[in-house]
C-alpha cells in the first residue's frame, strides 16, 4: 500500500480491475438519491484524483460521488505496462459497471475527455450525460502518432534521458510553473504540495513516460469519438495555454451538445472558477432531467 496520503477527504477504497490491475477510489455513497456522478482527472507529470477535489467536495452529500486514481497515477497500481487509450476507456467501462451499477454523469478534465468519450462510443448506456473540462482532441492540428511516438518513447525509456526529464518536470520548480501557466490567479500551495508528492512514489514514471511520447492521445480523437456521441454533452472551456478548441464549432449547432466559456480560466476552471463551473454543471443537469 502506498504511503501517499489521500487526494481528498473520503473512504479511499481498492477495486482489481482486468483492464488496469489495482485501482484506488475515492467515494462518498452516504446519499444514496440522485445520479451517481463519476470525476476523471487529467492525465499529466503529476495528476491524481485530488485535481477533482472541489467539485468532489460539493457534490459529496448531494449524490453519490466517486473519483479514482486513473491507472498508473495517485494510490493506483503504477506498475511498467503499456499505457495507451485503449487501456484507460477500457477501465472506465470497468468502473461504470463493477463500482457504479448504474447510469451515470460522468466530468472528465482535459486528456481524460478523451478516454470518457470513447469508453461511452464503445459501450454506450452506462453514462447519461457527459461533462468535458479543457479537454483536448478539438484542436485543428493533430498530435504526432505511429513511428514518431514510437521514437520518443525509446528515446524516454532511456534511463539518462527519461530519469532525467522526470526529474526535472516533477520538480517542485517545475509543477509550480506548469501549473501557474494554467491558473488565473495564484495557485493554491496544497495543490503543489500533492503533485509532488504523488510524482514521486515508487513507479510513479511509467504512465507519465506514455504521456510525454503522445502515445495516450488520439490523434483522431474528434472523428472516432466526439463525433459520434449522441448523450448530453457539455464543454466548459476558456484560454488554455497547452490546448485550443477550434473543432467546438463543429458541433455548435447540434441539439445534444453545450459550450460554456468560464472566464477568466487557463485550463482549471473547477479551481479557478468553482462557484461558475457548479453553476453551469447544475444547469446542465437539470435541463436533461427535465427533459427525461
Amino acid at each position: 500500500m502506498t504511503s501517499l496520503p489521500p487526494a481528498v477527504d473520503a473512504p479511499c477504497l481498492d477495486l482489481s480491475t482486468e483492464s488496469a490491475g489495482r485501482i484506488s477510489y475515492y467515494a462518498d455513497d452516504s446519499v444514496t438519491e440522485g445520479r451517481p456522478l463519476l470525476l476523471l482527472h487529467s492525465i499529466n507529470a503529476a495528476p491524481s484524483a485530488r485535481e477533482m477535489r472541489p467539485l468532489f467536495d460539493h457534490y459529496r452529500g448531494l449524490r453519490p460521488v466517486f473519483a479514482p486514481d486513473l491507472p498508473g497515477y495517485g494510490r493506483s497500481e503504477r506498475s511498467d505496462r503499456p499505457y495507451s487509450p485503449a487501456l484507460y476507456a477500457d477501465f472506465i467501462k470497468e468502473f461504470l459497471q463493477k463500482v457504479i451499477g448504474q447510469t451515470a454523469d460522468v466530468v472528465a478534465f482535459s486528456l481524460s475527455a478523451e478516454f470518457a468519450a470513447r469508453a461511452i462510443v464503445e459501450a454506450p448506456g452506462q453514462v447519461r450525460t457527459l461533462a468535458l473540462l479543457s479537454p483536448t482532441g478539438f484542436s485543428e492540428r493533430r498530435p504526432p502518432s505511429g513511428p514518431a511516438t514510437d521514437r520518443i518513447l525509446r528515446a524516454l525509456r532511456l534511463p539518462l534521458v527519461g530519469d532525467g526529464l522526470y526529474r526535472v518536470l516533477t520538480s517542485r520548480m517545475s509543477i509550480r510553473y506548469f501549473l501557474g501557466q494554467s491558473f488565473d490567479g495564484e495557485v493554491p500551495k496544497s495543490l503543489v504540495d500533492y503533485a509532488y508528492a504523488t510524482s514521486h512514489q515508487p513507479g510513479a514514471k511509467h504512465a507519465p513516460v506514455r504521456f510525454l511520447s503522445m502515445k495516450l492521445f488520439t490523434p483522431d480523437a474528434f472523428e472516432a469519438y466526439y463525433d459520434h456521441l449522441e448523450l448530453p454533452v457539455m464543454v466548459i472551456y476558456d484560454k488554455d495555454p497547452n490546448i485550443s478548441f477550434e473543432r467546438l464549432t463543429e458541433v455548435a449547432d447540434r441539439g445534444n451538445w453545450q459550450q460554456v466559456v468560464v472566464e477568466p480560466t487557463l485550463g482549471l476552471p473547477h479551481w479557478e472558477r468553482p462557484t461558475e463551473t457548479i453553476d453551469a454543471l447544475d444547469r446542465f443537469w437539470a435541463g436533461n432531467d427535465a427533459v427525461d
